[in-house]
């Protein structure tokens, strides 16, 4: 990985947790710069798992399939993510700062599937792991907001990217499966609504 590249990972990891941290402050009712400060802190832990795990599986992916893949930063995004959350008051984020682009002459429909939908799974498996944590152990407090926020953000981040709208993930899969884009879009969703559900009664 190359300096360009780990910076705009950087980057877009730091804008996509701002924007997350103004749908904290919505679903959990808070007002203020300090629970802004500590909601970022949250963030931070839950979108560097979901954001930089689900791009660096786009990348290694395509490695595998002798493509170069790196990830460049889109600043129109980066832009997007702030404004939509920040004028939406936390309701809705754009959760696409960036891609990995992928450059080989090997890259067919069904390999191109298979890079797209390696970050929402990713992402899957994440929530999936810390589903695990958080019943296994019995977080509390801090540690507690946390597990379940990384939960939530990943199913999000999954849900989002499987929407079948170019140059979303959802629409190379598509293209390549239908029945693995439906079934990963509907685990996801499902994911979503359950969380959603179970953050506001947090």
């Amino acid at each position: 990985m190359n300096s360009k590249e780990r910076n705009d990972l950087i980057i877009s990891w730091l804008t996509i947790s701002i924007a997350f941290s103004w749908i904290g402050l919505s679903i959990f009712n808070l007002r203020g710069v300090e629970a802004f400060l500590s909601n970022l802190a949250i963030m931070l832990v839950a979108v560097g798992t979901g954001f930089i795990l689900h791009e660096l599986a786009h990348k290694y992916v395509a490695i595998n399939y002798g493509a170069h893949a790196e990830f460049r930063a889109w600043k129109q995004g980066l832009l997007l993510a702030i404004g939509l959350a920040v004028f939406t008051n936390g309701n809705f984020v754009f959760a696409a700062p960036g891609a990995v682009y992928v450059y080989g002459n090997n890259i067919s429909v069904k390999r191109n599937g298979h890079i797209s939908i390696a970050g929402p799974l990713t992402n899957i498996a994440i929530a999936v792991l810390f589903i695990a944590l958080f019943f296994g152990l019995g977080f509390t407090g801090l540690l507690q907001q946390i597990v379940v926020s990384t939960i939530y953000v990943n199913f999000l981040l999954a849900a989002f990217n499987m929407l079948p709208i170019f140059p979303l993930d959802g629409s190379k899969v598509f293209a390549w499966s239908k029945s693995a884009w439906l079934i990963t879009t509907l685990v996801a969703a499902a994911g979503v609504l359950v969380f959603q559900l179970f953050l506001n009664a947090f």
